[in-house]
């Protein structure tokens, strides 16, 4: 009966698909050998024979004709008498091989044998995990939303295996339900109380480069090259790309016909803006490209602080800054500049500098709005006073009362 018992959880090891046979034959051999060394102190007298395909195994045991007299060892010796009941032609000095049956181990080993083999069976399929997703990182998966909590989802591959897709790794706007089908890069794996933890994210920016390589063939075949990528997830994202062959456009090729070949990594993050800009080595061209929408007149470096000034005609300063300051910031990130911007105007004999009101308004006031690029009383005339109010952060009475003071001037 336990013969049998063992053989069943035998055939269901052998459906595990991650285990190479030579692997699975040697952890049996070892869990078997193990219960023999238990049982008869060695097992050096022992052949362990496996059939994976048939999902069973044999065991035989291998010890030598004595005279009746001189029987030591049982395991190792069989009386001259006890191998002619075997066969009546066994003599001294011989071998005699007779299968060994598990049952006669009894319950306690054999139930032994069980969880040994079924934790050794566990530790292969974990490291098999481990190993698969370490070589992983960095790629796209896609798997199943299993579960849907709080702070995470658990997501299934096509193998079973649980992969985590945290809160903070998902584009604000993802939401998902169980059954949908997502995809995401390996973002890490650790090892937490021996089992492997395999994170995965969608708001890496290599997600978006991945995500440019399988629709784009000419990244994917390295025609193109992406220098750099930063983004806000779920918002939007600049993406430089540069080529090496001057006959290949690579915003073009990147973006294709009306926007159809980034169409579809804008709808996998969901609607995130993607901006993309060809890499110069040319670093004033370079900041004007990142500002993208915007039309820059004028930049002005200041290499050792990795700073930019860059001039632009007032309609275009909020184009620059971008919603929530936005652009500028991804801008700065882009090129590695803090970009400072500045409005341009026609030289206006009548406008007033700011500094001219110092007596009546205070200096931090000033530094505020010189922070936002107005550096003149008709700079700041011609922003409304909600947008003020807003970019500078001041409170509505200073702002009020900025106001009061420069129109007086003019008026």
């Amino acid at each position: 009966m336990e013969n049998i018992n063992l053989t069943d959880t035998f055939a269901e090891f052998k459906e595990l698909k991650n285990i190479d046979r030579v692997t699975m034959m040697s952890v049996l051999e070892d869990v078997f050998r193990s219960v023999l060394i238990k049982q008869y102190g060695t097992d050096e007298n022992f052949d362990v024979i496996i059939n994976i395909d048939k999902g069973d195994f044999e065991i035989w045991r291998n010890r030598e004709v004595v005279e009746d007299s001189e029987l030591e060892d049982p395991n190792l010796q069989i009386s001259l008498t006890e191998a002619q009941k075997i066969d009546s032609d066994y003599e001294v000095g011989e071998e005699v091989t007779d299968e060994v049956k598990l049952i006669d181990f009894g319950r306690r080993a054999i139930l032994n044998l069980r969880q040994n083999l079924a934790s050794k069976i566990m530790e292969l399929e974990k490291d098999h995990i481990y190993g698969k997703y370490k070589d992983k990182i960095g790629d796209i998966v896609t798997g199943e939303v299993y579960q849907v909590w709080k702070k995470e989802i658990l997501i299934l591959d096509d193998e079973g295996n649980e992969l985590i897709l945290p809160k903070s790794e998902q584009i604000p706007s993802d939401y998902f339900r169980k059954g949908d089908t997502v995809r995401a890069i390996v973002y890490k794996v650790e090892l937490r109380n021996n089992n492997p933890l395999i994170i995965l994210s969608r708001t890496a920016p290599v997600f978006l480069e991945r995500l440019f390589e399988l629709e784009i063939p000419e990244i994917f075949d390295g025609l193109i090259t992406i220098k750099k990528i930063v983004r806000v997830p779920g918002e939007r994202a600049k993406v430089a790309v540069e080529s090496y062959d001057e006959r290949i456009d690579p915003v073009g090729a990147c973006v294709g016909m009306k926007g159809s070949r980034i169409h579809g990594i804008v709808r996998e993050l969901k609607n995130e803006n993607i901006d993309v800009i060809n890499y110069s080595a040319n670093t004033q061209l370079y900041i004007k490209r990142a500002l993208n929408p915007a039309k820059i007149n004028n930049i002005k470096l200041k290499e050792e602080d990795k700073r930019a000034e860059v001039y632009l005609r007032p309609e275009e300063v909020s184009l620059a800054i971008g919603k929530g300051g936005l652009n500028i910031r991804l801008a700065s990130q882009l090129t590695g500049y803090e970009i400072d911007v500045y409005r341009e105007v026609e030289d206006d004999d009548d406008d007033v500098n700011l500094e001219e009101f110092a007596d009546e308004i205070e200096g931090w006031v000033i530094d505020a709005l010189k922070a936002i690029g107005c550096d003149t009383a008709k700079n700041v005339l011609s922003i409304p006073r909600n947008e003020l109010i807003k970019r500078t952060d001041l409170e509505d009475e200073t702002i009020d009362n900025v106001l009061k003071v420069l129109k007086a001037e003019f008026e």
